[in-house]
């Protein structure tokens, strides 16, 4: 018998003060049975910082949302579409292998790959010379220490806050809080 998704419910303010956006989103997470608290939770830093290309992108007549990602390969981790059902940017994290990443390119306007993990690095240099072509790809790293510190925030009811400054994403419950700053690797 397949075991199921776990589901979790974020009410998530994000307030990113970098690009002028504020509102809060009210999310459900399907984590998948073979996905870790850390990486469900890089999912959701993913959407708090590109939150704001819902105004910026789809002027607010758009949906920014989870995909299926573990569960279907076709789909991202996360996706902002227009109303028109445009993919407008396709989000992956953790170390996708370069084929579904340069499909991801050809089907959004923007793909963004979160990589996390003591190994991403090794990942990044052995996968950087093939996505050179891509104009419209970003590469992050999220520190390690900040993605595993992450998993103590992931609770199956959520109240989080998302504050962006200067490129940091500062995200806290009300008594734990954990800062990222990605470093830009392409």
């Amino acid at each position: 018998m397949a075991l199921k998704s776990t589901i979790f419910k974020a009410t998530l303010a994000v307030a990113d003060i970098d690009h002028g956006y504020y509102a809060d989103h009210a999310l459900t997470l399907a984590r998948h049975p073979s996905e870790t608290d850390e990486r469900m939770m890089i999912r959701l830093v993913a959407l708090a910082l590109n939150a704001y290309k819902l105004q910026d992108v789809c002027q607010g007549d758009g949906t920014l949302a989870f995909g299926a990602g573990l569960s279907n390969p076709d789909e991202p981790d996360v996706w902002l579409r227009d109303f028109t059902g445009a993919v407008r940017l396709w989000i992956e994290v953790g170390q996708p292998e370069e084929k579904p990443v340069i499909k991801a390119c050809g089907k959004a306007d923007e793909t963004i790959v979160y990589a996390f993990h003591h190994a991403a690095e090794v990942w990044w240099r052995g996968i950087e010379n093939k996505l050179t072509r891509p104009q419209n790809l970003a590469v992050y790293r999220v520190p390690t220490a900040a993605s595993q510190a992450l998993a103590a925030l992931a609770q199956r009811s959520m109240q989080l806050q998302a504050t962006i400054q200067e490129g940091t994403l500062m995200l806290g419950d009300g008594t734990h809080s954990v800062d990222i700053e990605p470093l830009r690797w392409k």
